[in-house]
């Protein structure tokens, strides 16, 4: 077991937190406020390679691993959990067409979603369908060459912006796993229709809406793989993107121990600055302990996921469990070394607080996560 990073993944890691220093983070509190998603920012990282970072290379990606991806994902999440979150999103709809599309419809989609000139969203989770992902509604009619699509999914990251691209998760046949089926709606589709953009406790950079389809005619070109392979599809995608949202977890936890470090050094009270505490410097031990624990992990479960191995998706949602609750309870942690500051919005420390709530609950909750083990242990 390797735990050294390469050269070229140093490099890359370096490339990515130089990237998130310089672009995001000087904004990333004021797009929170202005609740303002900053697709030219998206691009810029686009075209570093950070949009398509595990998909082929014959269409734009960088075709790296999946332990390189959470190395990136991390490095942008210091910057900013929320943008470096979409981005994660953007690189797993990538995948789904890398890894079951056609050649046709990779090279038709895959080079602008490398290059973000379309921005992807993974639509899966419906008002009545959450953790039970199986009993989807949303259903998709054959009609002579297209798909009628009518239904509604719910909590869509990116959703309802102008170069909008979506992979849908709908019923094609029977109920059950067996019945679902791939289908790529592109924006402007006649029949597509989005709510309000949702009012959040985080993820303020980028908008969270309903993806609403009320007849919409989707040519069958647009499956993604055969029809009944759907779940497959998002359960795949799944077991990446929860490694990639556990380490913007990490990431944006270790801006807020950074944080937290960087203000201990200059605070003073009854005498002394708060770093020369002794207690205080037992907490910090713990928290940048925990955090690396939890780095390594994720590495583990990519290390697995890469090789392709018989535990991979269990791995993946153990890293995805530890990493987010870890995350978010140092980022916590953070504030609370802050005191009162760290309660106002200036020191950005509550924003990671409130950004990496949710990470406990996306790409399958926390509770979920667990169940995911469980049944692995058991033989269920």
């Amino acid at each position: 077991m390797q735990f050294s990073l390469t050269e070229d993944q140093i490099a890359l890691r370096d490339m990515a937190r130089a990237f998130a220093a310089e672009a995001i983070a000087p904004r990333a509190v004021e797009w929170d406020e202005k609740k303002h998603f900053p697709v030219d920012v998206l691009r810029e990282a686009a075209a570093l390679g950070m949009a398509g970072v595990y998909i082929r290379d014959d269409v734009g990606g960088s075709g790296l691993t999946r332990l390189d991806a959470a190395l990136v994902f991390e490095a942008l999440a210091t910057g900013c959990p929320t943008i470096a979150a979409y981005i994660s999103i953007h690189n797993m709809c990538a995948w789904m067409i890398d890894a079951f599309g056609s050649a046709e419809q990779r090279e038709k989609w895959l080079p602008s979603l490398c290059a973000m000139d379309k921005l992807a969203s993974y639509c899966l989770t419906e008002p009545g369908a959450g953790s039970d992902a199986a009993a989807l509604k949303t259903r998709a009619v054959r009609e002579g060459d297209h798909y009628v699509l009518n239904g509604q999914k719910q909590f869509i990251s990116g959703a309802g912006n102008a170069d909008d691209f979506y992979i849908v998760m709908a019923r094609t046949g029977e109920d059950g796993p067996k019945g679902v089926s791939t289908i790529v709606v592109e924006g402007g589709t006649p029949g597509l229709s989005f709510g309000a953009n949702e009012k959040k406790m985080g993820w303020n950079a980028q908008p969270t809406r309903a993806v609403i389809f009320e007849n919409c005619r989707v040519p069958l070109a647009n499956r993604i793989g055969p029809e009944g392979i759907g779940f497959k599809i998002a359960m795949g995608g799944l077991d990446g993107g929860r490694l990639n949202i556990g380490a913007c977890s990490v990431g944006g936890a270790q801006a807020a121990l950074d944080k937290a470090i960087a203000y201990m050094r200059e605070r003073k009270a009854f005498g002394k600055r708060l770093d020369e505490f002794q207690a205080l410097q037992f907490r910090l031990a713990d928290m940048a302990t925990e955090l690396e624990a939890a780095r390594t992990f994720l590495w583990r479960a990519a290390g697995a996921l890469d090789a392709k191995t018989a535990d991979a998706t269990t791995l993946c949602a153990m890293a995805k469990r530890i990493a987010t609750d870890t995350g978010f309870q140092v980022a916590n942690a953070a504030l609370q070394l802050h005191g009162g500051y760290g309660y106002l919005a200036d020191y950005g420390v509550e924003k990671i607080v409130r950004d990496l709530r949710v990470h406990q609950i996306l790409e399958g909750t926390n509770e979920v996560m667990r169940l995911i083990v469980a049944r692995s242990l058991l033989g269920r």
